[in-house]
């Protein structure tokens, strides 16, 4: 049997996770009130109050150095904590359990998958990525319950204790950690090109809507999971766009999938065809039992705290989310005027926006692999571009480069990090694929190429024409 490692495989998978807050127990014998949510549940009272308590402590050793800085993450042999300060005293933490398992090659009959061997990996953790999918995990709370605050306000802490429950209890089911990339620290919105007649057809519909319904407080468009309207501010729309992208628009992807080939519901009004449905409250309209209730979400909670009604609708691609203050009774009658209103309409935009899309393509002729693949991020409209993801759903990261080009990315992103200034980076990696990073006026740009051959130069030169012609020259470094 060879000594050499044929293949490393890293699993990082959720340890724990809780939310606490160190001023609900400050006596001794109390110490079990600072829990407010212990994922996994059936760990022992004991060891709960033990690892949140050594939480608390480091957090409080940390804060001696930089008080306005405490500790973000902690590395230790077999796993990795990451904490982050949700509201004021109020502590989420995520412990990650990371190994590494380490395949020998087989030379022999004898060899056997026991041959294989179990190690702890230290590097297979970006602190960035888990960093950021720590605080999606508040931002998703806090979108469909409103903030740790305002529960304790309206019903105290068993109140807010119920509400932790019930949505982490579902939501770290979904929580794939071997998923998360360099796009959860980003946490970005693909926006979809359109000529400019298309998009005013799209803004005019959008008025036209929010006149004849004067309940609609707020509308987003998106086409093929992509955005091209909203009437939300940029941090709400960024975690909306999450929950929709990841969770909502998967799960109906099946009736999706089969309305494009064979509508599920056709009608005529006048002579537009009618594919629209809900995607959330009643799923058949013109059923007498149907319930025309809607989630809630929370928007503005910074301002002016808003809670709405979610309403989410599609025809075919497209789909455009409406939300009305939560104040108000949705009923059937309003329910099926938006339906007769908006379907007709969406489906007619639908059918404009593939068939401008399908043109497009066909002036600009077949699609030819090419030699690089990007990831392009904007920081100021939080635009985001990846030729890397062939599929990304919160279950789910399909990618076309290897995870070890994707650790380097994640790596380059961290120095940016670190540094104000423009600043660009360049890596040979041990495949012989060059990977660059260049970061300039608020905008970020990762290439990874597959040219072995090629020099320092000749990768300079590639990445110039990249960005001559993806975008529009918005990069300036020499």
């Amino acid at each position: 049997m060879a000594s050499g490692m044929q293949e490393k495989l890293y699993n990082p998978s959720l340890l724990s996770f809780f939310v606490y807050n160190p001023s609900f127990g400050p006596r001794e014998g109390e110490e079990e009130k600072k829990i407010l949510f212990y994922h996994p549940s059936d760990v022992e009272k004991n060891e709960k109050i033990r690892n949140v308590g050594l939480c608390e402590a480091i957090v409080q050793f940390t804060r001696t150095f930089c008080p306005t800085k405490p500790a973000k993450s902690l590395h230790t042999q077999k796993n990795r904590q990451f904490f982050f300060e949700a509201e004021d005293s109020f502590w989420i933490v995520m412990v990650h359990w990371c190994s590494c398992s380490v395949f020998l090659k087989p030379v022999d009959r004898f060899w056997s998958p026991e041959h294989s061997k179990h190690v702890f990996c230290k590097y297979s953790l970006i602190d960035t990525v888990y960093g950021a999918v720590l605080r999606q995990c508040y931002s998703m709370y806090k979108l469909f319950n409103g903030t740790f605050v305002r529960a304790m306000e309206t019903g105290g802490v068993e109140l807010l204790m119920q509400k932790l429950e019930k949505f982490f209890y579902r939501y770290l089911q979904t929580l794939h950690l071997q998923s998360c990339d360099l796009l959860d620290v980003f946490g970005g919105i693909a926006f979809f090109p359109l000529d400019k007649m298309t998009y005013l057809k799209i803004q005019s519909f959008v008025n036209r809507v929010e006149e004849s319904l004067s309940l609609i407080k707020y509308t987003t468009f998106l086409y093929n999971d992509q955005l091209i309207w909203s009437g939300l501010e940029q941090d709400d729309m960024r975690i909306l766009y999450k929950y929709l992208t990841t969770s909502l628009f998967p799960r109906h992807s099946e009736p999706e999938l089969a309305g494009r080939d064979s509508p599920l519901r056709p009608e005529v009004a006048g002579n537009l065809l009618h594919y629209g449905r809900f995607l959330t409250g009643p799923a058949n309209i013109k059923d007498p039992e149907a319930k025309f209730r809607f989630p809630r979400i929370f928007v503005n909670t910074k301002d002016s705290y808003e809670e709405l009604h979610l309403i989410v609708y599609k025809a075919m691609s497209a789909a455009v989310c409406f939300m009305i203050s939560a104040s108000m009774e949705l009923t059937r009658e309003f329910c099926e005027q938006l339906d007769s209103l908006v379907g007709p309409q969406l489906t007619l935009l639908a059918s404009d926006i593939c068939e401008q899309y399908n043109v497009n393509r066909r002036i600009s002729g077949p699609e030819k692999e090419p030699q690089f693949k990007f990831i392009y991020f904007n920081h100021m409209n939080l635009a985001e571009k990846s030729t890397i993801h062939m599929r990304k759903t919160a279950s789910v990261s399909l990618t076309s480069v290897h995870p070890d080009l994707m650790k380097i990315l994640g790596d380059i992103n961290c120095d940016f990090a670190r540094v104000d200034e423009d600043e660009e980076i360049i890596v040979k990696a041990m495949t012989d694929y060059w990977v660059v990073g260049k970061k300039s006026d608020q905008r970020e740009l990762y290439v990874i190429l597959n040219q072995k051959n090629a020099n320092l130069i000749e990768v300079n030169e590639e990445v110039k024409r990249l960005c001559a012609t993806q975008f529009n020259n918005i990069f300036f470094l020499d």
